[in-house]
C-alpha cells in the first residue's frame, strides 16, 4: 500500500479557513462544486471552437498534445465567476495580503495589500501526453522557499479530471521545501475531480499535469492565479484583454484585472488610480492622497 499522502477533498460548504488550513498543512486541497453549471456550459459555449483549433505545444513543459488558450478574460465574460468565486477569494486574501506598516511624515500607515489576476489559461491535455516537469509557480517572481507566498492558484475541472486522462500531478507538503531539495514524481499524487471542482493550491507547492494514458478522454481544465498586487502579472492583462472589455466588467473585475492602485501608490497614472481610464463615464474621481 502506498504511504503517500493524498490531497484532500473538501465539500462544497468548506469555510474558507477549512480551505486554508489545507493550504498550510499540505500546500494544496480540492474543494467539490466550485463552479455552477450554468457557468460550466457558459464557459465551453465561449471556448470550445477556440480550443478545438488550438495547436499543440512545442515542449515538454508546455506540452507537445497539449492545447492552451490564454487571454481567457478577452474570450468569455464567464471568467468573473472564476476569478470572484468566493472560497478560492476568500482564502487568498486572508492567507496573502498582510498588513505592511510605514512612516510617513512622523505618522504610522498601515497598507493591506490588494490581490490582482496573474494569468488565465484553458489547459487540454490530449491523450498520449506524457507528464509535464515538476514546478513550482512562483518562480516567475524569482521567490525562495521556504517564505512568504505571493500567490494562491487555482485549476477548475471542465472534464473528467482523473489519473489516467491527464490530472494535475501534486507533492503534497512541498511548500514547506528548500530551494535544494528536488522534487521526484514518485512523490507526487493525482488530483482526481468531477466537473466543477476545483484545486486550490499555493504557488511554493510543487505539481505537474499527468500523463494522459487514455486513448479518447482529453482532460480539459481553466488555470487562473491571484497574486500581490504589487508584484507584475504573470500574463499581461492589459495587452490580452483590450480596454473595450474591461469597460464590461463589473469594478471589482476591472480593478483584479490590474486597472487599480496597489497601497500605497505602486501602479498609478498621472498621480491617479488608473480604473479612472475604465470607469463609466471616467466618473473616478481621485487625487494622488487617494492612492496612498
Amino acid at each position: 500500500m502506498s504511504s503517500k499522502k493524498a490531497l484532500v477533498t473538501l465539500p462544497s460548504s468548506a469555510s474558507i479557513d477549512d480551505i486554508l488550513e489545507c493550504l498550510e498543512r499540505d500546500g494544496g486541497c480540492i474543494v467539490k462544486n466550485m463552479l455552477k453549471q450554468e457557468t460550466i456550459d457558459g464557459l465551453w459555449a465561449d471556448l470550445a471552437d477556440v480550443l478545438d483549433v488550438a495547436p499543440n505545444g512545442d515542449g515538454s513543459f508546455v506540452g507537445r498534445k497539449t492545447r492552451r488558450i490564454s487571454g481567457l478574460f478577452s474570450r468569455s465574460l464567464h471568467m468573473q465567476e472564476l476569478i470572484t468565486q468566493p472560497q478560492l477569494y476568500g482564502a487568498a486574501e486572508k492567507h496573502l495580503c498582510k498588513p505592511f506598516k510605514y512612516w510617513l511624515d512622523g505618522v504610522q500607515h498601515v497598507s493591506i495589500p490588494a490581490l490582482q489576476m496573474s494569468l488565465t489559461q484553458a489547459i487540454m491535455i490530449m491523450p498520449g501526453e506524457g507528464a509535464q516537469p515538476l514546478h513550482r509557480d512562483d518562480i516567475a517572481h524569482h521567490r525562495r522557499h521556504p517564505g512568504p507566498d505571493s500567490q494562491i492558484q487555482v485549476l477548475y475541472a471542465l472534464s473528467e479530471y482523473t489519473e489516467a486522462n491527464g490530472a494535475t500531478r501534486v507533492i503534497p507538503g512541498s511548500h514547506k521545501w528548500d530551494d535544494d531539495r528536488a522534487p521526484t514524481y514518485e512523490e507526487s499524487v493525482p488530483a482526481e475531480m468531477n466537473v466543477g471542482d476545483g484545486l486550490i493550491y499555493l504557488g511554493s507547492t510543487y505539481h505537474s499535469g499527468g500523463k494522459n494514458t487514455t486513448v479518447d478522454k482529453p482532460r480539459t481544465a481553466i488555470a487562473t492565479t491571484l497574486v500581490l498586487g504589487y508584484l507584475r502579472q504573470e500574463e499581461n492583462q492589459y495587452i490580452a484583454v483590450p480596454r473595450e472589455r474591461v469597460r464590461e466588467f463589473p469594478e471589482r473585475v476591472q480593478r483584479l484585472l490590474g486597472w487599480s492602485t496597489n497601497p500605497p501608490f505602486c501602479g498609478w497614472i498621472e498621480m491617479r488610480d488608473p480604473n479612472y481610464l475604465v470607469a463609466p463615464d471616467a466618473a473616478l474621481n481621485t487625487t494622488a492622497e487617494d492612492i496612498l
